[in-house]
């Protein structure tokens, strides 16, 4: 037998191929084939295989072809449902999601922002600036760029920059220390002026400019004034945001307004502005304008501090209105801040207590009610009234703070009750009208309100309810010499500046309005119009009335010669949480008006728990002083 390659199998030399029928010629192909390809035979150990072992020739090719088939179909399958996958998911993207992809491609193609625009300046009635923005910069190092030794460049700078040190260090130790912390990126100094950061940027070492120094221009609210006006003008966070006093009441006028600009982002990947037109960036001149006269504002403070120390106090504010529009000419609160360096104090200190917080105003208080009795028809001047110095009322004991040394001072007119602050004395004026007459009359003059002032978080003025009130006579009786109800020193004020202009509640406010650099109005506040609490001859009654405290009563600390003043004093033990007053703490105060004969300014001092004191000989003092200013700013001429 001789080998065949052919067929893979040894054969017959003798052996001859019968002529193959189209039958068996298909089934040869077949088996030797398989789509095209020969295929080969498996060959098994033996030269032969049994035919209980393998399948018969012609069916073999037939499986294989099946096999082929599922294959096809199955790969069909695959891709339609491959393809109906896509077009769901296509659908997906190009219909339902379409509106948030395209917003979402404008937000990654597209950015609008506005341009940096200075805030508005802010003046005083003068024309004096107390806040601006400027230009000032950032100094950081990176050593490892520097050009000279650590020394030789911590030597040349510290003479240029007031840097805060601690004890037994140098500037230039410290700016060494400071070297020291990184290779890169390390902040050196902040809020530097431009003349400063000109001199770091023209530093030379031995004919050599420094590298390694880094200057950042940025954009800062600068208060000139620091501490004067603080209480007024507030501050302005890192984030360019009014955050108390007139920066954040007054937001918008002190941002001035301008259009966004839109970048598109170009196919270098850098951001380009579209239609931008010529002078699309104006700034206007436009400054806004306060009725604070910055000298006055000094000089209140000044007497305020003066005062506070010299009596340990915990806190103290001074107002100074104009009765005749409201306007006020100054507004101090003790303890302040530096708005420059507002991230440098205590929370608290950003408040201003002349708005933001209540009190019983005590004595001060006098003055009004005697004024709604007089309104009333319930008393006159010259009414007289048993002043027993001590009286009782249920199992409260009311009685006069001078009662251990004066005792009781007998038939008083109103008057005297009201020169020489009788508490007993007033209670018998305020029960002579009826209770629910005297709740309508201090609903009427604005108590359970604000005095409505621009000045931001006004807080209301507390009074107890109308049942409570007139079903309770020691209501009535508290309320008559100042206490059991709350005000701000803002709104005692206000009703003071009612018996100083004629009987009108004006609005307390610091805002004039929007003034270009010529002076002229671009736009004033709009303000409510005067409510009529009181008439005119009331008014002129009570002032009378009140000149009489300071000519010989408990005011007299707050004389000033020459001048006709009306005021009063007050001094009020302070109310605790558990419902009750204290035994220690109180807090004094005095309202002037001046001058009596042409009523028009009104200054109030309060002084929260002094060591030891009166309204008489803590509070007055200050008005005194800051009456002097008065009448030396404003040319006041001695009364006749």
């Amino acid at each position: 037998m001789s080998y065949d390659p052919r067929f893979d199998r040894y054969r017959s030399p003798n052996f001859k191929r019968p002529k193959p029928s189209g039958d068996s010629l298909r089934d040869s192909f077949a088996a030797r084939t398989l789509w095209g390809k020969q295929a080969k035979p498996k060959v098994s150990g033996s030269f032969g295989r049994s035919p209980q072992q393998t399948a018969p020739p012609w069916r073999r090719p037939v499986e294989r072809l099946k096999r082929s088939k599922f294959r096809l179909w199955a790969v069909w399958a695959v891709l339609m449902l491959g393809g109906l996958g896509l077009a769901v998911n296509l659908f997906y993207l190009q219909v339902t999601r379409a509106p948030a992809l395209r917003k979402q491609a404008e937000q990654q193609q597209t950015l609008k922002t506005k341009p940096f625009v200075p805030r508005r300046p802010i003046v005083d009635r003068a024309g004096n600036v107390l806040a601006i923005d400027r230009q000032v910069y950032t100094l950081y190092a990176h050593p490892k760029l520097f050009n000279h030794s650590k020394a030789e460049i911590a030597a040349k700078l510290a003479p240029m920059l007031a840097i805060e040190l601690s004890p037994g260090t140098t500037s230039e130790t410290e700016l060494l220390r400071r070297f020291n912390l990184g290779e890169s990126g390390i902040t050196i100094a902040d809020s530097l002026a431009q003349e400063v950061a000109d001199r770091v940027a023209q530093m030379q070492i031995k004919d050599s400019p420094v590298d390694g120094l880094e200057l950042v221009r940025q954009q800062q609210r600068f208060y000139p004034q620091q501490e004067l006006a603080a209480d007024i003008l507030g501050y302005v966070d890192g984030e360019r945001k009014g955050q108390a006093g007139v920066e954040y009441s007054q937001q918008n006028l002190l941002e001035r307004s301008m259009p966004s600009i839109q970048f598109s982002r170009s196919s270098n990947g850098n951001w380009v502005p579209d239609r931008l037109t010529a002078g699309f960036v104006q700034l206007d001149d436009l400054k806004l304008q306060l009725t604070i006269d910055s000298r006055l504002q000094g000089a209140a403070r000044i007497a305020l501090k003066e005062n506070m120390k010299e009596h340990e106090a915990k806190r103290g504010t001074v107002i100074v209105m104009d009765a005749r529009n409201g306007e006020l000419l100054s507004v101090v609160a003790e303890p302040s801040y530096d708005p420059n360096q507002y991230f440098n104090f205590d929370l608290s200190r950003y408040k201003n207590w002349a708005v933001t917080d209540v009190y019983e105003p005590g004595s001060t208080f006098k003055a009004i009610n005697v004024a709604i009795a007089l309104e009333a028809g319930a008393v006159k001047p010259n009414t007289v009234f048993n002043d027993e110095g001590r009286i009782y009322m249920d199992v409260w004991t009311i009685q006069n703070s001078d009662y251990q040394s004066a005792g009781a001072r007998g038939p008083s007119t109103v008057t005297e009750i009201l020169k020489h602050s009788s508490n007993v004395g007033m209670v018998h004026v305020m029960r002579s009208m009826k209770a629910s007459l005297y709740y309508q009359a201090l609903e009427k003059i604005g108590l359970g309100q604000t005095a409505g002032t621009d000045l931001p978080f006004e807080v209301t003025s507390q009074l107890k309810n109308r049942e409570q009130f007139i079903n309770s006579p020691v209501e009535v009786a508290t309320t008559a010499f100042g206490q059991g109800f709350s005000i701000t020193p803002m709104q005692l004020v206000q009703l003071n500046g009612a018996l100083a202009n004629g009987g009108k509640l004006v609005t307390p406010h610091v805002v004039q309005g929007l003034f270009d650099r010529e002076g002229q109005a671009y736009w004033k506040l709009p303000r409510a119009v005067p409510k009529q609490v009181f008439s005119p001859e009331t008014t002129k009654k009570v002032l009378d009335m009140m000149e009489t405290v300071v000519d010989g009563g408990t005011g007299k600390a707050a004389q000033i010669p020459g001048y006709r003043i009306a005021g009063k004093t007050g001094t009020a033990q302070k109310a605790n949480g558990g419902g009750g007053y204290s035994k220690n703490a109180i807090i004094t105060s005095f309202v002037g008006i001046m001058p009596v004969e042409a009523p028009r300014y009104v200054v109030l001092a309060v002084i929260d728990e002094p060591k030891g004191g009166t309204g008489g000989s803590v509070a007055a003092p200050i008005v005194e002083s800051v009456m002097e200013a008065l009448i030396s700013i404003e040319k006041i001429a001695p009364s006749k």
